[in-house]
């Protein structure tokens, strides 16, 4: 490590050391003849480069690249010390245009979340991965565009094998880098963990080992393997065998984890999804966002600090409380609503009518020698006290979730933050929606895809946006009409069992009249949709019990 190179300098970057043994491994699979020509793009200390040493003879060529100049002159350095012929470029790997020159491209790019990739930089790389015909988003990170730039250093029929954050699996704008890799590569794998691989940084990592490059869409693939193992150690040995599934997508810019799931839990999973029994919980209404306050300490008020201020009526509106702890038991009614009010909890939002109380006033002046209007979301408004307005959500969805993804019928009629999201319902749906999907959607199936369509998060939370919630699998309209009845029977147990903390017990009674029930789902197609679910929940706490990584160079 440099001197004076911190780990907060290295992380501004997105850089992170690689340990040698995963470097050796994407080697050793990619670097397969002594005359490869071989580049390490952002290469920081050369990790890679002194790995494909072993490899490459003098007939071959070793190159990296790097925009830290101290990191470069120092692999540079380390390379010459250990007799190793390389040429290490300084500047911007976006600018590097050896395009066609390479048989493998190894490495680790730089991980930059887009809040801190702006400006020229972001410029750069859009118009980099551009020329591999991937236009990408402003929520893309830094590592999509280098991923498409580095793809496009290869030779006819080459190797790209690199450590990419898990975000490759799951986020929406990766869609187009992984409709790309399938497009041009004949053999597409991944290798993924279930404990930390590398320190230092909070995202879970793949390997991505992609080879048989094509310059030209038309010679891809529509299928991936997948590997999955316990942590790094399991890599050794791993270049052509190990535990390995073959997954082909609906759509190769479709979200990949899907292909985590067991081979019998996929053909349960994707037939249930083709069966009408099943559809994405957009088909029952519209998912948004709540509404943002610019500063909740301020604006949202418990019914006793709203009569301590002598607020009036007009002034607030009824509030789902901050948080969504509130909302695992299927509904929030108004006794609840007035219950955590009366425990103290923030169940009024301060918006007041055209013309303010004067006590309203007198709070509005408050906050103003608190700076609270200098707050971003409240200096772009006018007035600035005025939150935008959303009408009450017929539902209620849980954002960051420990176990699952929960619904709650909002009979309080509370207005929602940003801390939930409010689910609309069509208007032919909404009395059924209401009334029966938070407790129909308790089931193993919607279990499973709250697991594929959400993502994971910090502390091994599970966390969904609304797009990801539209393609939440939820049981269909028809099906919920057809089994009203059984439903309601079932729903005294099923609170029971929501208040003992026992989800899957509760799913249990609703699989019963659905999957096993309605459906016909063979008990052993059920027993793999319940093992993949606790599968894919528990690598995700596991993930954030161990604090999973990414890392660089």
């Amino acid at each position: 490590m440099l001197t004076g190179d911190t780990s907060i300098l290295r992380k501004a970057r997105g850089a992170f050391f690689t340990p040698a043994p995963v470097a050796g491994f994407l080697v050793d699979w990619a670097v397969r003849d002594a005359s490869d020509a071989v580049l390490e793009p952002s290469c920081g200390e050369a990790v890679f480069l002194h790995a494909a040493a072993r490899h490459v003879g003098k007939d071959g060529r070793l190159v990296g690249v790097e925009l830290h100049a101290a990191s470069a002159q120092r692999a540079a350095r380390t390379l010459a010390a250990d007799g190793v012929d390389a040429r290490i470029h300084t500047g911007d790997f976006f600018a590097h245009n050896e395009f066609g020159r390479y048989n493998a491209v190894v490495g680790n790019p730089p991980y930059v979340r887009y809040q801190d990739f702006s400006g020229a930089d972001r410029a750069n790389a859009q118009r980099a991965a551009l020329r591999g015909g991937v236009r990408l988003t402003n929520l893309a990170s830094s590592w999509a565009a280098f991923t498409v730039h580095a793809a496009l250093h290869l030779r006819t029929g080459g190797r790209l094998a690199l450590v990419l954050p898990a975000e490759l699996l799951t986020v929406n704008y990766a869609g187009a880098v992984r409709r790309f890799l399938m497009d041009r590569f004949s053999h597409v794998e991944l290798v993924l963990f279930t404990e930390r691989v590398i320190p230092e940084v909070q995202e879970e990592v793949v390997l991505l080992l992609a080879d048989g490059y094509a310059p030209d869409v038309g010679t891809g693939t529509d299928h991936m393997i997948v590997r999955s193992l316990h942590n790094a150690g399991d890599l050794s040995g791993l270049v052509a065998a190990g535990p390995a599934r073959r997954w082909m997508p609906t759509d190769k810019s479709a979200k990949w984890s899907a292909g985590l799931l067991s081979a019998d839990g996929l053909a349960a999973y994707t037939g249930a999804l083709g069966d009408s029994g099943f559809t994405g919980l957009q088909t029952w209404g519209e998912t948004t966002l709540g509404m943002v306050t610019g500063n909740n300490r301020f604006f949202t008020l418990s019914p006793a600090k709203a009569a301590e201020l002598g607020l009036a009526p007009t002034d607030t509106i009824a509030l789902s409380p901050p948080g969504s702890r509130h909302l695992r038991s299927m509904n929030l009614t108004a006794a609840q609503l007035s219950s955590l009010g009366g425990a103290g909890q923030a169940t009024l939002l301060f918006r007041p009518a055209t013309t303010p109380s004067r006590a309203a006033r007198q709070y509005i002046r408050s906050g103003e020698d608190l700076d609270v209007h200098q707050a971003y979301k409240c200096r772009v408004r006018r007035p600035w006290w005025r939150v935008p307005y959303l009408k009450p959500a017929d539902l209620l969805l849980t954002y960051m979730n420990a176990d699952t993804p929960r619904l709650a019928s909002n009979q309080a009629r509370a207005h929602h933050l940003n801390s939930v999201h409010g689910v609309y319902l069509h208007s032919e749906l909404r009395a059924d929606g209401m009334s029966l999907l938070p407790l129909a959607s308790l089931n193993s199936l919607t279990l499973l895809g709250a697991e594929l369509v959400g993502r994971p998060y910090g502390g091994g939370m599970l966390k969904i946006e609304p797009r990801e919630a539209d393609q939440l699998p939820v049981p269909a309209p028809a099906l919920v009409r057809a089994h009203a009845a059984e439903l309601r029977a079932i729903r005294p147990a099923v609170r029971r069992r929501l208040r003992e903390g026992n989800l899957l017990g509760a799913a249990e009674l609703v699989d019963d009249i659905l999957l096993t029930g309605a459906m016909s789902m063979p008990a052993a197609r059920l027993d793999s949709l319940r093992a993949d679910h606790a599968h894919l929940s528990a690598r995700r706490r596991a993930r954030g019990r161990t604090t999973a990584g990414r890392a660089g160079g």
